[in-house]
């Protein structure tokens, strides 16, 4: 059971937060439990995490702030192991090096600044860029299957959503534009089509009118000649 100062103390943090946001971090604790809290950080531009959404947990021990809590990272994400501890100099694997001073959202502000370094630490793994990015496409869909997550961030829930939906209609559009594009074409070829056979006849009247050829008006002459010249041989 939590003490009464740890109770107060993570009372007074949470209307901090409330109050005050910290920038790519959202943190709530749960409904029936105050040394349980879940958080979501968004991957930070000009990383490969940009665009993504983790999801995880924080669990305070009775004696917060005089002991430092245990971090898990519950969205896959290329950095660190899902469902295992994080080593961090706030977490619980550091007790000496915890300082009372520090809260929730420095806790989170560290993490998510650690996320974008590649130093290795227990619980950290280590993939490509590509695979960051990947999982990080992946990360909010992946996030709205968990009904903790569905239920303390309904706001992400919504987000998805829209993307969805966003995404469905453009496909949906494209079956039309296809159909349109398709019918534009047909109209074109019809088009072209109907011009050849209006030249058709054009083409025709035009081979009918060619000039009377030379060599039948030389020949035509010959015979004339001759016919003409008969009468004076006989003379």
């Amino acid at each position: 059971m939590a003490e009464k100062s740890c109770v107060k103390r993570l009372q007074k943090e949470y209307r901090a937060l409330c109050k005050e946001p910290v920038s790519h971090v959202v943190a709530r604790p749960s409904p029936s439990d105050i040394l349980e809290w879940h958080y979501v950080l968004e991957g930070s531009e000009g990383t490969p995490f940009a665009g993504g959404y983790y999801y995880g947990k924080i669990k305070f021990p009775p004696e917060y702030p005089y002991k430092p809590p245990g971090i898990i990272m519950i969205t896959p994400n290329g950095r660190f192991m899902t469902q295992k501890k994080i080593c961090l100099s706030m977490s619980d694997f550091h007790p000496e090096s915890w300082n009372p001073m520090w809260s929730v959202s420095s806790i989170l502000t560290g993490l998510l600044s650690f996320m974008t370094d590649n130093s290795p630490t227990t619980g950290s793994v280590n993939t490509t860029a590509a695979d960051k990015r990947r999982l990080a496409k992946d990360s909010l869909a992946f996030n709205c299957k968990n009904a903790a997550f569905r239920k303390l961030f309904p706001e992400y829930v919504e987000k998805h959503d829209q993307e969805v939906h966003s995404e469905q209609h453009v496909s949906s559009q494209a079956p039309q534009e296809d159909k349109s594009r398709a019918k534009l074409e047909k109209h074109c070829d019809s088009s072209v089509e109907d011009a050849k056979r209006v030249d058709a006849p054009k083409d025709e009247r035009r081979k009918r009118k060619q000039p009377f050829p030379t060599w039948m008006m030389l020949l035509l002459v010959s015979i004339f000649g001759v016919v003409m010249a008969l009468p004076l041989l006989q003379l």
